[in-house]
Formats: C-alpha cells, sequence, structure tokens
C-alpha cells in the first residue's frame, strides 16, 4: 500500500471511531430520570434554598457555549481578545500573535536545523506556534476564575452585612471593591468605575459578567435585577447564593481529590512515551534518526500522536463533572 492509501485508511477510522463515540456518548436514562426529579423538586419546593439552586442552574444552561459565541462575542477575533483580557495580563492581540508567531518559526527553524526534516519542522512549529500560548491563555485564564470563584462568596457575604447595616446597594459594591483582594477586588472595581461615568448599575454588572463567563457571577447579576423590579429582602437571598457557592466549591474539591488517582495514571500513561523516545533518543541518536528522514515513519509518528491525543481527550472527559 502507497502512503496515500495508508493515509486514507487511518482517516477512515478515526472517523469510524468518533462516529463510535459520538453514538455511545448519549445521555443515559438513569441520569435523565434524575434529572427530572430534580427539575419537580425544584418546581414545587418553597424551600428558598432550593430555589437559589433552581436559579443557578438555569444561570449555568444559560452560558452554555456555541463555537466561538461562548466567549461573549460576535466574531473569533473578539472572542480571542476577550479572552485575553480575562486573564488579566493586559496583553493585546498583536503581542498575542507576533508572540505565536515568532515561536511557530523558531521552533520550525530548530527543528530543520536539527534534523532536516522540512515536513516535521513545518508540523511542529504549527502545532508549537498555535497550541502553546493557546495553552497559557487557558491556564492564566482558569487560575484567576479559580481565584475569582473561592473569594467571591466572602465578597457576596461582605455585601450582605452592608446592606444589612442599612448601605445602599451602590455603597456596598464600592466597600467590596475596596476591601476584598484579588481578582474579586479589580471586578467590582471595574464596576464601580462604569457607574460612576453614568452606566446603570444592571449594565455594569451585565459586562463584566459576560467578560468572567462563570455562572456564579451570572446569577448574581440575576439576583440583582430581579430584585429590583420586584423586590423583597436581597440580603437574605444573597446569604443563601453564598451558602450554594461555598458548597459548590466544596464539591469540586471533592470530584477532584477522587480524580486525581486517575488523573495522575493519565499523565503517567501520556508522558511515558515520549520520555522513552527522549531518552532512546539520547542514548542512541541514530537508532531513531529515521523518524526525522524516513516519510514513513514521519507519517507513522505524527497518526501516533493524533491517537494518543484522541486516547487523552477521551480520558479527560471520563473525570471531567458538571456541577
Amino acid at each position: 500500500m502507497s502512503i496515500i492509501q495508508l493515509l486514507l485508511v487511518g482517516v477512515g477510522l478515526m472517523g469510524l471511531m468518533i462516529l463510535g463515540y459520538t453514538l455511545m456518548s448519549g445521555p443515559s436514562a438513569a441520569k435523565e430520570s434524575q434529572r427530572r426529579l430534580q427539575a419537580l423538586r425544584y418546581r414545587h419546593s418553597e424551600s428558598t434554598k432550593d430555589k437559589v439552586e433552581s436559579q443557578l442552574k438555569k444561570a449555568i444552561d444559560a452560558r452554555k457555549p456555541k463555537q466561538f459565541m461562548k466567549a461573549g462575542a460576535g466574531s473569533r477575533i473578539e472572542a480571542l481578545m476577550l479572552r485575553l483580557e480575562r486573564t488579566g495580563m493586559n496583553w493585546s492581540l498583536n503581542q498575542y500573535l507576533y508572540a505565536s508567531l515568532g515561536l511557530g518559526v523558531g521552533i520550525a527553524a530548530l527543528v530543520f536545523l536539527q534534523t532536516g526534516a522540512a515536513l516535521l519542522g513545518l508540523v511542529a512549529g504549527l502545532l508549537v506556534g498555535a497550541g502553546l500560548p493557546h495553552l497559557v491563555v487557558n491556564y492564566l485564564i482558569k487560575r484567576r476564575i479559580n481565584n475569582f470563584t473561592a473569594k467571591f462568596p466572602d465578597g457576596i457575604e461582605l455585601l450582605v452585612r452592608g446592606l444589612r447595616s442599612g448601605l445602599p446597594v451602590g455603597e456596598t459594591l464600592s466597600v467590596v471593591a475596596s476591601e476584598v483582594p484579588g481578582p474579586v477586588g479589580s471586578e467590582f472595581r471595574a464596576v464601580v468605575e462604569r457607574m460612576r461615568i453614568g452606566r446603570t448599575m444592571e449594565e455594569a454588572l451585565q459586562e463584566t459578567a459576560n467578560k468572567l463567563n462563570t455562572a456564579e457571577f451570572q446569577f448574581f447579576v440575576i439576583t440583582l435585577a430581579i430584585q429590583r423590579e420586584t423586590g423583597g429582602n436581597l440580603a437574605e437571598t444573597l446569604s443563601n447564593l453564598a451558602d450554594v457557592l461555598r458548597k459548590r466549591a466544596q464539591m469540586k474539591l471533592k470530584i477532584k481529590a477522587m480524580s486525581s488517582e486517575s488523573k495522575a495514571s493519565a499523565y503517567i500513561v501520556g508522558a511515558l512515551p515520549f520520555a522513552v523516545f527522549g531518552m532512546v533518543y539520547w542514548v542512541n541518536p541514530d537508532y531513531l534518526a529515521g523518524f526525522f528522514s524516513d516519510e514513513r515513519l514521519i507519517i507513522a509518528g505524527l497518526g501516533g500522536l493524533v491517537w494518543m491525543t484522541i486516547g487523552g481527550f477521551i480520558m479527560a472527559k471520563m473525570v471531567s463533572f458538571e456541577i
């Protein structure tokens, strides 16, 4: 068989596996039944806590992404700019693009000079130039969002104490902005600054909610908007919200602890082929030199990387849970 035929066979097998995974990964009957029972409990319960949890789940479902629209933007460029803004690092779009381009060209040139394989250098440059900055941005966004989520219940409780002492909502937002450190304080300062230049509180909060793209803050915005329309005890509602968010964080930590062993095994299994390849190449470079010059071995190596990527994606899905 020729190389093109092997590629076609590999693409066909990959397509069959993706199709099978899509068909087999549908919702289970047990989970669907449990979801319906939960919906009935939330619908007919008179408990304030159950109502808060119900609104929180609605907020989560409302923020489900669709392609690049998940970033709250109208195009991929706007989505990328919003992602860079979420990192809190004040990076511009030009800086990100120039860094990606420079990194990709540098890696491609380095691989080509070391191995003499133009195809391998091009593939390595594309993967590193496009993938590494994306991973770095994802890491920074996740770290900042986690810090925000961890401190957000403290900010809500401070807001509740201010409301119970008789302060208006705008003043309590200023107190949270000045007293709570980290991302929570900076985001509330941005909200207060927007309100000072003439924006309404709902608009200022919704802009921050679109930037953060978290269900917790979105529900906070919904709570304030509903209270301004219908009235009621805002302090009690926000106190229940803080309690729900703390329990949600505890559940996330519990899931993380229970899945840590599987994640560690996946990391070890995924890193083992690269470690073995690197050690063998360091001891005897001629033994693996064909992977950098022979087209058949290059295609086989790239195919192995693709299959390992699919396996890693499946394992990540197996230990990923939504709360």
